[in-house]
């Protein structure tokens, strides 16, 4: 099984996918993103774009990615990662139904000040341009599709801790 944290910069996907790994028996965290960063690493480099997600093979492989490390491993995989446009997840999305994986797919989600207050305030990463420029993007994608597709934990009043607890009960049930 795949159990997907979507939503935007801010929300705790990182956070919550190490914590819920700790809850989830025979779970590993597998972070799609690390699949965009090697296609970031081809020399000379794919076409441009500000986004590696983008790029057509991203998708695929992220699907034979995750399906390979079940067929070695099984158990679950919790995968932090946002897809924010909605013909990429339904191309994820089918592709693990083509491979009989079930996922479920959760959205983390908090208000935009909420997602402003945590980037800006990260002390970490710092505030960052780059994560600030996607909660547009993801107010969008929630009001039109995101929300209808997924499981959605508001996390705005909830700790890391208690999202991740939410969400394994979830997927115990």
């Amino acid at each position: 099984m795949i159990v997907w944290l979507n939503g935007t910069h801010g929300a705790g996907k990182t956070t919550t996918a190490a914590l819920l790994r700790r809850l989830l028996p025979d779970s590993r965290v597998l972070d799609a993103e690390k699949v965009g960063e090697t296609l970031m690493d081809i020399t000379p480099g794919l076409p441009g774009t500000d986004n590696f997600q983008h790029w057509p093979p991203w998708r695929p492989l992220v699907v034979e990615t995750a399906r390979h490390v079940l067929d070695y491993t099984g158990g679950t995989l919790v995968m932090p990662m946002t897809v924010l446009v909605e013909r990429y997840w339904h191309e994820i999305s089918a592709g693990l139904a083509r491979h009989a994986i079930p996922v479920r797919h959760f959205v983390l989600h908090a208000d935009q000040d909420t997602l402003r207050g945590r980037i800006e305030g990260d002390a970490v990463l710092g505030p960052s341009p780059f994560r600030l420029a996607y909660l547009e993007p993801y107010a969008e994608a929630a009001r039109t599709w995101l929300h209808r597709e997924a499981e959605v934990v508001d996390t705005a009043h909830l700790t890391p801790a208690e999202v991740a607890a939410r969400i394994a009960a979830a997927v115990k049930d």
